[in-house]
């Protein structure tokens, strides 16, 4: 039983060796990921064979490549950036938490009015996994990060949030009621996806 796989990929200047961790469950499919850092993953069911693996992940190579030199795009980019002020300065932190919570309180107010819709308090903090949050009662909970980033971002996420207040679900008329505030949320979107876990 396969444990790990080497690939070779060319990053443009020279082969790079690049480990694959094999790992097996109850699943039906063959799947792959790699993660922020460059961790290649195959995700792969108890019976599959070493060679079915093996074929599959060949025919693969070019989607992980791809991925896999994103990744050490963004780790070389991060590195460039150097650690973050409020790191070095953990006072920082907490200027930019009111800074935040200003920018928040303003333009959550500004879009409600827009959206037609209300809300309960706003509370800023440092969630790991969201970046925002909006719960049954109308509570809003937002990532002080979002002060960080480009302003059109955070207003990408109190409009995603705002739109809970009417479909609190991620329903096709929940980004319909996105799309109408901001026609284009997906960029928007895009970026955080890509960039947000950096700043």
């Amino acid at each position: 039983m396969l444990k790990k796989l080497y690939l070779e990929i060319w990053d443009g200047q020279e082969i790079k060796k690049v480990e694959a961790e094999v790992v097996y469950s109850d699943r039906k499919s063959l799947g792959l990921e790699v993660s922020r850092e460059g961790t290649v993953r195959v995700r792969a069911p108890k019976r599959a064979s070493d060679l079915a693996i093996q074929s599959w992940v060949e025919e693969k190579k070019m989607w992980i490549a791809r991925h896999y030199l994103e990744a050490m795009a963004r780790r070389e980019e991060a590195k460039e950036r150097g650690v973050p002020d409020y790191v070095r300065y953990p006072a920082l932190e907490e200027k930019y938490r009111r800074q935040a919570r200003e920018k928040l309180s303003q333009r959550t107010a500004y879009f409600a009015r827009q959206m037609g819709v209300s809300y309960g308090r706003i509370t800023v903090r440092a969630a790991k996994t969201r970046w925002g949050s909006c719960s049954s009662r109308g509570n809003l909970n937002f990532h002080w990060k979002l002060a960080l980033m480009p302003p059109e971002v955070l207003d990408y996420v109190v409009v995603h949030e705002l739109a809970h207040r009417r479909e609190m679900n991620h329903s096709p008329a929940f980004w319909a009621e996105v799309a109408r505030i901001l026609p284009d949320y997906q960029e928007r979107r895009a970026w955080l996806k890509k960039f947000g876990q950096e700043v």
